[in-house]
């Protein structure tokens, strides 16, 4: 059996994260003219962070100055099985092409959450696309403990504070809520939600996310053990406390996890909770995105996605 080659792959974001770059294979390359991730082979003896660095240098003439892991996926081409690093880069000096030779045909910028406007796409690098137009943060309703009321006012005003840095991801949950109560409290939700351009996934009642025309399924890790096969849905999600859970998530083509709790919360003080050293290696070897849960506030958004989060999920802190 062929070794798997370590790439490290680059997804260089600006404007608030809305954008990402996608460079295309030169001739003289194997799949020439196909669009990818800028980034290359790790070499033996090198940090995935050290190969990534080096890689943009020498592809596109920059020096990375902020950068996290993200993503891991296998693939499986005629010519060799890869497994792709994915960290987001957020901070770079020098300029694409102009501080050193541009080794790549082109490069362009694309929109997240956008159909590409650049084809052909390297395979591997579908689920990818998708992850990018995924919020990076989710936020989680409790309006069985503060009342239907007070978490729509909140929400609304959660909604208005992050307008400008993209969609939102809310997660219904509510679960003890009387059935009619709840689904009430959900249309109001997704009626709310559709005037920002958020996503609603109802957590473990697939009937009603489909009968009020939710985005998608969240589901917990009791449902996420009995599921055999993904749920129809175009979002789907599941809460996990292990990293086989996770691993369990990605098998199964979902969409992201929620994984906790981190930190110590205010309904369970006595837990301090995995603590980020524990979060970052349940998480680590992830193939989806993972939401960091338990204490969580705006603030520790940075300190999430250098531990390996696509984001955090938020109770009491939105």
């Amino acid at each position: 059996m062929s070794p798997v080659v370590e790439v490290a792959a680059a997804v260089m974001l600006r404007a608030n994260g809305q954008e990402f770059l996608l460079a295309q294979r030169p001739e003289g390359k194997v799949y020439v003219g196909y669009w990818e991730f800028p980034g290359g082979k790790v070499e033996p003896g090198e940090s995935i962070r050290a190969a990534l660095i080096r890689e943009l240098h020498e592809e596109l003439g920059i020096t990375v100055t902020e950068c996290s892991p993200w993503l891991i996926r296998e693939f499986t081409y005629p010519h060799a099985k890869v497994r792709l690093n994915f960290w987001r880069v957020t901070a770079w000096t020098g300029e694409i092409g102009i501080t050193a030779p541009l080794e790549h045909s082109a490069v362009d910028w694309q929109q997240c959450g956008k159909t590409a406007n650049v084809a052909p796409i390297l395979p591997a690098n579908g689920p990818i696309l998708k992850a990018l137009s995924l919020p990076d943060t989710m936020l989680i309703t409790m309006a069985e403990i503060e009342g239907e009321t007070m978490q729509m006012q909140r929400l609304q005003a959660a909604l208005e504070q992050t307008k400008d840095s993209g969609p939102s991801l809310i997660q219904i949950r509510d679960k003890q809520l009387p059935s009619e109560q709840r689904r009430a409290f959900a249309t109001n939700v997704i009626k709310l939600a559709r005037q920002h351009d958020a996503i609603v996934v109802i957590n473990d009642d697939a009937e009603l996310a489909r009968a009020l025309g939710a985005d998608g399924l969240h589901l917990s890790s009791t449902s996420l053990a009995n599921c055999t096969e993904r749920p129809d849905f175009n979002w789907v999600g599941a809460s996990c406390h292990t990293n086989e859970e996770i691993r369990r998530a990605g098998e199964l083509g979902l969409d992201y996890a929620v994984l906790g709790p981190v930190l110590a919360t205010p309904s369970h003080p006595e837990n301090p909770g995995l603590g980020w050293t524990e979060f970052a290696t349940r998480c680590s070897g992830n193939a989806l995105p993972v939401f960091a849960l338990g204490g969580m506030r705006k603030a520790l958004q940075e300190t999430a996605t250098q531990h390996g989060a696509h984001g955090i999920a938020l109770m009491r802190g939105w």
